[in-house]
């Protein structure tokens, strides 16, 4: 029962905190293309990892990752207001590389699939 509750308070902190990168932060080093991928918090509720995908170029990922540190109580407050928590979470943002991982492994088997067909 626990569990199923976890992963209910996982997914809505993640879809809570698309619509706030959605609707952007306000600092100049954040990039538009920019989601949350999954986040796991702690059983208590206490800290929550958001692992955060960014489109962009290494330098681009990271000032987006230094703007969201540093509206990390933004976002946490913004949370608290729209998820009914008896404790909102402390967030840990790590940068999430796995888009990019997927789209070379693509473009590697396209690559064969074309060198195939010649």
């Amino acid at each position: 029962m626990r569990d199923r509750r976890l992963i209910r308070v996982n997914e809505e902190i993640q879809n809570e905190l698309n619509v706030i990168l959605r609707a952007g932060i306000q600092d100049p080093r954040f990039q538009a293309m920019t989601s949350c991928v999954r986040v796991e918090t702690t059983t208590d509720l206490s800290f929550a990892k958001a692992f955060i995908s960014v489109m962009g170029d290494d330098e681009q990922k990271q000032k987006t990752m230094e703007a969201l540190e540093s509206a990390k109580g933004h976002i946490r407050s913004t949370i608290a207001s729209a998820i009914n928590l008896r404790q909102t979470p402390e967030f840990t943002f790590i940068l999430d590389d796995s888009l990019d991982h997927s789209f070379r492994i693509n473009e590697a088997l396209d690559s064969l699939t074309k060198e195939g067909d010649e």
